[in-house]
């Protein structure tokens, strides 16, 4: 079983830059694609972005491509979201979640095993 717990999240203006982290327990971490999705009051939870178990692939939703970057410590078994350019359309409570050993990341929340309690970002115009 893997726990995971986000920070990082707060209030910004719109253009400022926040980076969320994602920390889990567990040995086992570093074998497992992590991805971060999002949830707007009243909508679903969306995909954001995902990292392979090695860093090797990664991906976001066009919203936040060339805007956010996901990345991996595995040594400090801690996946980051490096939010730039934020709008007030980024608002949400982001959520970081891992599937099963070696499996590569997908979009869909479904494939996602161990979820976090959510970190809420607020960007005001």
């Amino acid at each position: 079983q893997v726990q995971l717990v986000e920070s990082g999240g707060g209030l910004v203006q719109a253009g400022g830059s926040l980076r969320l982290s994602c920390a889990a327990s567990g040995r086992t971490f570093n074998n497992y694609a992590v991805g971060w999705f999002r949830q707007a009051p009243g909508k679903e939870r969306d995909f954001v972005a995902a990292i392979s178990w090695n860093s090797a692939n990664t991906y976001y939703t066009d919203s936040v491509k060339d805007r956010f970057a996901i990345s991996r410590d595995n040594a400090k078994t801690t996946v980051y979201l490096q939010m730039n350019s934020l709008q007030p359309e980024d608002t949400a409570v982001y959520y970081c979640a891992v599937r099963p050993p070696y499996l590569q990341p997908t979009i869909r929340r479904e494939n996602y095993s161990y979820w976090g309690q959510g970190t809420q970002v607020t960007v005001s115009s």
